[in-house]
């Protein structure tokens, strides 16, 4: 597809580059036409090029539109930032897509980057290249050898794989995340040599696909030999020295902070140990800066709007060395660190031998350049059509009738068939392809997928793209960063973790201990309740415990008595019930309530649709359809929508809105605050703009004639959609014929409010919104009593939060908030304690004179407050001094960059949903979790850095994060109360006795299940040497202890022999015991004993098995098998065998047999039972 072969212009751009006269300079084009030029000429010329911009942002729609036109050659390298300052932990983002372009250059390429993408010195090319290794199977690699590879490459080693650059060994099988892989990856040796390769799901460690080979890659960009670890320690050792002896009379704490810093470093340089900031010493190791210019064989340099970029570098620049002269007077770095990174002159030097093409909008003068050869290209951009299909096939025709070619670009699959449709019925003759895999005729008008930033037409060629900007007035956003992933939670249980026993309570886990009991060795978990009093379990009875998640404070530990516990669980179980029946009944009076039933989706309702500026994620598609579905019924509709901010639950209100609007009926957003409304209502007035729809407000901002003209036009039916607060639930507002009630943050409005809002729901559709998640487990255990739709996907297109874990250093914030404030975005600045939030406010202002800082808390007056957010929403101020009033409910695009004082005394939770206030628009965003500088930490507060900073990956931290918002968000679902009963039961126990309740209240059966004990003389358990890190060993026991099927006993030792290796006989030995349990258990029988030779098997009671199984079972095996009919009835099966494999084979054939004919029998008498009903 390329039309420019044969444009003049584009003739002589390729000659110019072929001759390799210099610098060439082309203007006339937007971004998109450069995009389609690059991508010709790097066709034509098979050559690669290297674009430089003068921001991220443009690279990164410059990656997006050449994409489109060449999607396997294109990458993007985004902007990696010198951090001088001392930092914990880094998340790892940007590392990862940068060493994924690094680790395809070689072959043509296209690589867009900005200027501060170019600057990063890096390893010498070759050096870094060989550090790509290709392993495949048959392939001979000790396991040392992995080992040692993937330390020097930068690699962690963990016990188990949560994020990319990491590695773990277990026994013969290496498990790694590289940073070009979208799967974590399994090689299993046999010996020394390569047996599998092998992908795995990260959630839950399973193999999914085979592979032959697979390319190794490194976890740096910077990587360093063991020879430079050792030379660069030696040179800064001197430096150091050097620099010591000129601060000599300097005040003593920068002299102590200079050495205490730079000496940590040295040793850990010493031990060839890789850290954050390692690549501020670049310096000391390398005597030859390389640069990613010298990465490319024989590369075109593009340079978009050259006096930008140098304007841009300049800014940077002085920055850059005014924050750096006051690290250096503080003693935090040293004077050789500022040559950690190229200056821009650095990257000019080293463009000269190649061949240099600056683009320019308009032909000016050019700074740094001498152009030997100037092309202007003459093009027109699109007009727009806003939605008009009569539009469009004018100007379709109008190219047709002149023989052009015509490309139109309609983002979606389904949008671009329908669009061709359509305009058959105008009369315009277009064809539909998924891929553009052939050339275009002249006269023909082709219709696709996928989208590029704009329409353009060159007369010259007869040449023209439509986009979905043209068609619909809004771009389609494309996912350029990783697509978000659904959260699933592996509870990860350290000593001291509390710990909820269904029969015994609540206590403290205490570890594995291996114990012998009549001459077999067992493992047990040991948990220690109130009065010291210990509980040893065995691992058959791991599915009895759960960890305890439920407030945020310590649960009361029971005593092992079990008298307490009883009563606590009594008593939520019935206020469980209680719950259960008043759900049921709302339940049943809505279903019964007669509403309105709309019709099926209009022609509008699809036009509207298609304006969406997004792709939508499942979790939208899906929920939207469930809501049309209860709407289309006569049964007046009540559902809650749960997803997190951002996640675009307002998007799919107003398609429900959109929906009642057109058959006549109005809608109504009421929402808890002025701000939200307002926010909703300027999302409203954009997304509706092209439908003859009235959308009202009516909120304090507003004057008291605007709210006079919208509640008459409520009344009089003029005004289709109303946004409000709980002004809206005064008695002077009557609608004319209200249709759908959407209410956001239900649980934010008071009690009064609550009882008016009832009164509003009465025969009309309602749809709850809310930003707090809440478990699948609590979902399905509403499943019959509750609505919910669920949207669990971020949208696809967000950037990554660059988060940092650090010291409070005042250096640190001014650098931060000039930055953020420089171009143009805005800061929050969280601090939570009230008392003295003024006076931070003071210090703030004097560090950063610059910014116009205001004070948003709790404790202020309703007014005031809603004013200053307001203000901060406008961009009246630009950094905003809070507590944690913004943790939900605010969206704020142009806030990114966050910084949290004392992260270590929030919890994991909160910073998680603070963190999600910043990065919601296209622009990279950053997080700044701080600390006191030189604090003692409590343990507690100790713990929970830790966890911060494993958070700034998607590991654990991320996940118990979710996972205490997801249980606060089953609180604010279930009513205080009920979360008072969760935290004294634990969550997991709660879910199942609702469960259970839900069940017993719609009529369906609740098994009862037989508690079964077995005592085989096999030593069943998993030795440490198999399986050696506890949390996996207790994660593969609970696994082992909930067999309920041969089928999963099949998939648990799949699973277990994929990621721990050949299974040895013991775990084998423990699983079989555990199918038996689980085998006895659905026959009736309460005990396993095994007696010398001989194994009891007693039942609960008589009525278990009739008579008629027990007499087949007897027949079939015959001597080995007696059975006591006594009032405690049991059987006596003989052991074939010593060996306890084979014995376990004869008890699992004899349950199998009996279970099979125990539930023949039982389907028998239900069929016989269901015949005499009819």
């Amino acid at each position: 597809m390329m039309p420019l072969n044969s444009l003049e212009e584009f003739k002589s751009l390729i000659n110019s580059i072929r001759e390799g006269i210099g610098v060439v300079e082309a203007h006339g084009l937007s971004d998109v036409q450069k995009a389609l030029v690059i991508t010709a000429l790097s066709r034509v010329t098979n050559r690669t090029c290297l674009i430089i911009t003068h921001n991220d942002a443009l690279a990164g729609k410059f990656y997006e539109d050449i994409s489109f036109f060449d999607s396997d050659s294109t990458v993007y390298l985004p902007s990696s930032e010198m951090v001088f300052h001392r930092i914990d932990a880094k998340s790892n983002d940007i590392r990862v897509s940068r060493i994924k372009a690094l680790s395809k250059l070689g072959s043509r390429l296209i690589v867009c980057a900005s200027l501060e993408g170019v600057l990063p010195k890096l390893s010498e090319p070759d050096f870094f290249n060989s550090k790509f290794k290709n392993v495949c199977v048959g392939d001979v690699m000790p396991i040392k050898e992995f080992t040692e590879y993937f330390v020097e490459v930068g690699y962690e080693r963990v016990e188990m794989i949560e994020g990319r650059g990491q590695f773990s060994l277990r026994g013969g099988i290496i498990d790694f995340f590289l940073p070009t892989e979208d799967y974590p990856v399994r090689i299993e040796l046999f010996d020394d040599e390569i047996d599998s390769i092998r992908y795995f799901d990260l959630n839950n460690q399973r193999s999914i696909k085979k592979l032959d080979n697979i390319r190794l890659s490194p976890m740096r960009e910077l990587l360093i030999s063991k020879k430079d670890f050792k030379t660069g320690a030696e040179r800064l050792d001197k430096s150091l020295k050097k620099r010591l002896n000129l601060l000599k009379n300097k005040k003593r704490a920068t002299v102590a902070t200079l050495e205490d810093r730079i000496k940590t470093d040295v040793e850990k340089l010493k031990q060839n140990f890789y850290f954050e900031g390692i690549e501020t010493y670049y310096s000391f190791f390398a005597v030859k800066s390389y640069s990613i210019i010298d990465y490319l064989k024989n590369p075109i340099i593009i340079i978009d709007e050259p006096n930008r970029v140098r304007q841009r570098h300049d800014n940077i620049n002085l920055e850059v060395l005014e924050h750096f002269k006051s690290l250096l007077e503080d003693g935090l770095v040293l004077p050789e660190q500022i040559a950690a990174q190229f200056s821009y002159d650095d990257i000019l030097a080293k463009m000269e031998p190649c061949q240099i093409l600056c683009f320019n909008a308009l032909l000016k003068s050019l700074w740094d350049f001498k152009p030997k050869k100037i092309i202007s290209f003459v093009t027109r951009s699109m007009q727009p059509f806003h939605g008009k299909i009569s539009l469009l096939a004018d100007d379709l025709k109008f190219f047709k009738k002149h023989n052009y070619k015509v490309l139109v670009l309609a983002g979606g699959k389904e949008r671009g068939q329908r669009l061709t449709s359509e305009l058959w019925d105008a009369g315009i003759e277009a064809i539909f392809r998924e891929k553009l895999n052939f050339e275009l005729a002249n006269g023909q008008i082709v219709i696709m997928p996928g989208n590029i930033s704009g329409g353009f037409e060159i007369p010259a060629i007869k040449y023209a793209i439509i986009t979905d900007i043209e068609l619909s007035g809004a771009p389609r956003k494309k996912t350029l960063r990783k697509k978000g992933s659904r959260v699933k939670f592996f509870g990860d249980l350290k000593t001291g973790d509390y710990i909820v026993h269904e029969h015994h309570g609540i206590g403290q886990y205490m570890g594995i201990e291996q114990l012998k009991v009549n001459n077999i060795i067992k493992d047990y978990l040991q948990i220690r309740y109130r009065g010291n009093d210990k509980l040893y379990i065995p691992t058959d009875q791991f599915d009895l415990i759960q960890k305890y998640v439920g407030g945020e404070n310590a649960p009361k530990v029971n005593r092992l008595s079990g008298v307490e516990w009883a009563k606590t669980k009594a008593k939520a179980k019935s206020a469980i019930l209680d719950l259960a029946v008043e759900l049921l009944k709302l339940y049943a009076e809505r279903k019964n309530m007669k509403g309105f039933a709309f019709s099926a989706d209009t022609f509008w309702q699809k036009e509207f649709e298609d304006l969406f500026p997004y792709n939508e994620t499942p979790g939208q598609l899906s929920s939207l359809e469930e809501i049309k579905s209860d709407m289309e019924n006569e049964k007046a509709m009540d559902r809650l929508l749960c997803g997190d901010v951002g996640y675009g639950k307002t998007e799919v209100a107003l398609r429900a809105a959109f929906k009642a609007i057109m058959e006549g009926k109005q809608a109504c957003i009421l929402v808890p605050t002025t701000i939200l409304a307002q926010q909703h209502y300027n999302t409203c007035i954009q997304r509706f703009e092209e439908f003859p729809i009235e959308v009202g407000l009516l909120s304090r901002f507003r004057s008291t004639s605007e709210q006079k003209r919208t509640i008459r036009g409520l009344n009089d039916g003029t005004v289709d959609l109303v946004i409000g607060t709980h002004r809206l639930l005064q008695k002077d507002i009557d609608f004319k014929e209200l249709g759908l009630l959407v209410v956001d943050e239900e649980q934010r409005f008071g009690v009064t409010h609550k009882e008016k809002i009832k009164r509003l729901k009465k025969n009309v559709d309602v749809l709850t919104l809310t930003a707090t998640p809440i478990p699948r487990t609590l979902h399905m255990s509403l499943i019959g009593i509750r609505d919910i739709s669920v949207i669990e996907e971020p949208p696809e297109d967000r950037y990554p939060v660059m988060t940092y874990v650090m010291e409070f250093n005042e250096e640190v914030v001014r650098d931060v908030i000039i930055k953020e404030i420089g171009r143009g975005g805005q800061v929050y600045f969280l601090y939570n304690r009230v008392r003295t939030i003024e006076k931070i406010t003071e210090n703030l202002r004097s560090l950063v004179p610059e910014a116009k800082i205001a004070v948003g808390h709790g404790q202020m007056d309703e007014k005031i407050l809603e004013n200053t957010m307001l203000d901060f929403f406008n961009g009246v101020f630009n950094v905003l001094v809070c507590t944690t009033i913004i943790e939900s409910g605010l969206d704020i695009p142009n806030v990114n960059t966050i910084i949290v004082c004392d992260a270590d005394k929030l919890g994991l939770s909160q910073l998680y949903q603070l963190r999600g206030r910043v990065g919601r628009s296209n622009r990279l965003a950053y997080a700044y979790l701080t600390y006191q500088k030189d604090k003692v930490l409590t343990e507690p507060a100790e713990k929970r850095l830790q966890a911060i900073k494993e958070f700034t990956e998607f590991g654990s931290g991320y996940k118990i994060a979710m996972r205490d918002l997801e249980i606060r968000g089953a609180g604010n679902l279930l009513g205080r109360e009920q979360h008072g009963h969760m935290e004294a039961i634990g969550y997991d126990l709660y879910t199942k006795l609702l469960e259970d309740a839900v069940k017993q209240l719609t009529g369906k059966p609740i098994e009862e299940k037989t508690e079964t004990s077995i005592e085989l003389n096999i030593e069943g358990y998993i030795p440490t040497s198999y399986i050696k890190d506890e949390n996996q060993k207790i994660e593969i026991y609970k696994k082992i202890a909930a067999i309920d099927s041969k089928e999963y006993l099949y998939d648990i030792e799949e699973e277990v022999e994929d990621r721990f290796g050949d299974i040895p006989i013991r775990v084998r030995d423990l699983l079989h015991v555990a199918y038996i349990k689980y085998l006895a258990s659905k026959c009736g029988i309460v005990s396993v004993v095994q007696k010398d030779k001989v194994v009891l098997l007693k039942l609960k009671n008589s009525s278990q098995l009739d008579v008629m199984t027990i007499s087949k079972v007897i027949v079939k095996f015959g001597e080995s098998l007696t059975f006591n009919g006594s009032e405690e009835p049991y059987f006596t099966l003989k052991m074939k065998s010593d060996n306890p494999s084979i014995y376990l084979n004869n008890i699992m054939e004899f349950l199998e047999y009996t279970l099979d004919l125990k539930e023949k029998h039982k389907e028998e008498i239900g069929s016989y039972e269901r015949g005499k009903e009819q």
